[in-house]
C-alpha cells in the first residue's frame, strides 16, 4: 500500500489518504493550490527555524465543506460516494492515518474503537450543512487495499 493515495472518479478527487508511515523530509503538500482546505506534512531537523509570520486577511469563497480526519486510535472504514449519492468504493484507515475528504459524500463504519480529530471549515451551518444519502448495503462494500492513483 502506498503512503499517499488519491481517490478519484471521473477526474474528481474525492479524498486524499496519507498513511501513518509517510515520512518525507521537508514540506510536502498533497492538495492542489485551489482546494479550500490544504493538507500538508512537515518534517524538519532539530534547530530548523520557521520564521515568525502572520496570515493576512484574505476573502475566500468556500462552496463545499472539506474535512480532515486524523486517526489517533482504532480502525475506521470510509465509504466514498459521488455528489449524486452513488457508492464508489471504500478504504480502511488505521491509527496515525490522515484523510482529506474533498468532494462527494462519505459514510463511516467503526471497525475498532476509534479516537480521531476532525478539522473542517467553519462556521458550522447546522442542519443546512448536510444532506443525508442512502448507505450502500454491506454486501456491496468494496474495500480497495492497493493504491488507486496518486
Amino acid at each position: 500500500m502506498e503512503p499517499v493515495e488519491t481517490i478519484r472518479h471521473n477526474d474528481v478527487t474525492y479524498g486524499i489518504i496519507v498513511r501513518a508511515e509517510f515520512n518525507r523530509a521537508g514540506i510536502s503538500f498533497f492538495t492542489p493550490n485551489d482546494f479550500s482546505q490544504q493538507l500538508g506534512f512537515m518534517r524538519h531537523p532539530m534547530g530548523k527555524v520557521i520564521e515568525p509570520h502572520i496570515h493576512k486577511p484574505i476573502t475566500r469563497m468556500v462552496h463545499f465543506t472539506k474535512e480532515v480526519l486524523i486517526l489517533r486510535k482504532g480502525q475506521l472504514r470510509i465509504d466514498f460516494y459521488t455528489n449524486e449519492g452513488q457508492y464508489l468504493e471504500s478504504r480502511v484507515l488505521s491509527a496515525g492515518d490522515v484523510v482529506l475528504l474533498s468532494e462527494g459524500g462519505h459514510g463511516f463504519r467503526v471497525i475498532e474503537d476509534v479516537e480521531m480529530f476532525e478539522v473542517k471549515q467553519g462556521p458550522y451551518a447546522g442542519d443546512q450543512d448536510k444532506e443525508y444519502i442512502d448507505a450502500v448495503s454491506e454486501n456491496r462494500i468494496a474495500v480497495r487495499e492497493e493504491r488507486a492513483d496518486a
